[in-house]
């Protein structure tokens, strides 16, 4: 038998929440925060609303004594897999997810939405705060150690596949499936795996359903193994497994030593912009200049990014009047030139006419990438921003660590400010009193006694009293 699948579906059975530190409890609460809050405001990202009414309708919908699964903000109900769909989706489609940047995955989209689909369309069985955390901590670690196993480029895409093998983990785990039978439902999940990196390259839309995708598949694929369905055994070392197909095993002997170990939920990085972590250290690297040096847009000469290989991989390209919101939100010149123009970049800097601005499009040409001395394919940092400005000064600063890292943490007000933006720019924003309630109820999440009672807060919009959208912070 493969011993690196040995090896997860022992870190499934034995991993109990008395297991867990203290940090690995705490991260998760914060990254189940962050990622309620960019599933609810991804509500209002186009093909958001059109997804759910194929779900509600070429697709099936469920009948009225079914439980199903609901749609996060809005609260319309279909089944699991397509809620886990439509949910994934929605955490995903504005680049603004969390991400595990060790392994290139962003661990909480499949992950999460699978996981609270399956929850609430469990009509015989309670699950508490306690069994989703530590379902959570095991597939964040087996989605991520996946992804450090890596030592070749992405040519897959990392987040949506890795992302799905992990929450397939947890879902047994929830589902108290037993070690053949969590075999066969990673093994059939690994049949159902999607997703390249072309759309990512070309800032198709499509890129999202990626994600979407594998969180769907994810529940069929514990489904079709409770229903006694087998999978392939050997879906990672096999000749035609995971390590031989998709990603190479180069560094598996040193990822799958942190099973049990090291709890990946401690590792995640928030985004503090929606857009692709790539595009973070440029962002970052010009907020700390600008702050140091008091320059303003119209004082910018060059800006230049020097940065590993996979970094200018994902957002080195160039600011195009026809671009659409899933391009720009990998553009690093637009990214860049939305910030210097605007002091921000924010949810609704992604419209048409924005995009087709032409003091951005302007600015952006001057905004360039450049190798750095990593030649790691799969690292995002560090970076460098190099910036010349038109009186003839040049700054610089150097990343080793890019805001949002465990290492330079997102603070607390900072987490709040993004949740309650984010809530505030759902397609129903939601009350100030049902965003407070929300926030308590993550805060509260090991002492749930049934987490049905947060997905309720989750799905039920409030159509008075809406919340306000705080400003962006720098």
């Amino acid at each position: 038998m493969d011993e690196w699948v040995e090896r997860i579906l022992d870190h499934v059975e034995s991993t109990e929440y008395a297991d867990l530190s203290p940090q690995a409890v705490a991260a998760t609460r914060i990254f189940v925060l962050d990622s309620v809050g960019v599933g609810i405001a991804g509500s209002r990202v186009p093909f958001s609303a059109e997804l759910l009414a194929l779900a509600q309708g070429q697709w099936g919908g469920i009948d009225a004594d079914q439980p199903g699964a609901r749609r996060w903000s809005t609260g319309e109900r279909i089944s699991a897999p397509l809620a886990a769909m439509q949910n994934a989706y929605q955490i995903h489609n504005q680049e603004f997810d969390c991400v595990h940047e060790a392994a290139v995955v962003h661990p909480m989209a499949v992950i999460l939405a699978s996981l609270i689909a399956y929850i609430e369309r469990s009509q015989h069985q309670t699950i508490g705060g306690q069994p989703l955390i530590v379902a959570l901590n095991i597939a964040v670690d087996v989605a991520t150690v996946l992804g450090q196993c890596a030592q070749a480029p992405m040519r897959f895409f990392r987040p949506g596949i890795c992302g799905a093998l992990g929450a397939v983990a947890g879902l047994c785990k929830l589902a108290q499936l037993n070690r053949t039978q969590t075999r066969h439902a990673l093994g059939i999940m690994y049949s159902q795996c999607c997703g390249t990196m072309q759309a990512h390259l070309e800032g198709s839309s499509t890129l999202p359903m990626q994600v979407a995708f594998n969180a769907r598949n994810a529940i069929m694929a514990l489904d079709m193994a409770a229903a006694g369905l087998d999978g392939p055994a050997d879906f990672l070392a096999g000749p035609f497994g995971f390590f031989n197909l998709i990603e190479d095993a180069g560094n598996a002997g040193a990822a799958f030593a942190l099973l049990g170990t090291e709890w990946q939920m401690t590792r995640i990085s928030h985004k503090p912009f929606p857009t692709g972590r790539a595009a973070h250290g440029g962002l970052d690297g010009i907020i700390s200049l600008q702050s140091a040096h008091g320059f303003s847009a119209d004082d910018i000469e060059t800006v230049c990014i020097k940065a590993p290989p996979l970094v200018r991989r994902l957002v080195d390209r160039p600011a195009r009047s026809d671009m659409g919101h899933n391009y720009a939100k990998l553009c690093m010149g637009y990214i860049a030139a939305t910030w210097l123009l605007t002091g921000r970049v924010d949810l609704t800097d992604y419209q048409p006419e924005k995009l087709r601005d032409p003091m951005r499009l302007s600015l952006a040409a001057r905004i360039s990438m450049a190798p750095n001395a990593s030649d790691d394919p799969n690292a995002l940092a560090p970076q460098r921003v190099e910036i010349v400005l038109r009186d003839g000064r040049e700054l610089a600063i150097d990343l080793p660590a890019v805001l949002g890292h465990p290492q330079r943490p997102f603070s607390r007000a900072r987490q709040l400010e993004k949740f309650r933006r984010c809530c505030a720019l759902a397609s129903k924003p939601l009350a100030e009193t049902h965003v407070q309630e929300l926030v308590d109820a993550i805060d509260q999440l090991e002492s749930l006694q049934d987490v049905r009672c947060l997905i309720d807060k989750i799905c039920t919009p409030v159509t008075s009293g809406a919340i306000t959208a705080p400003p962006v912070s720098a």
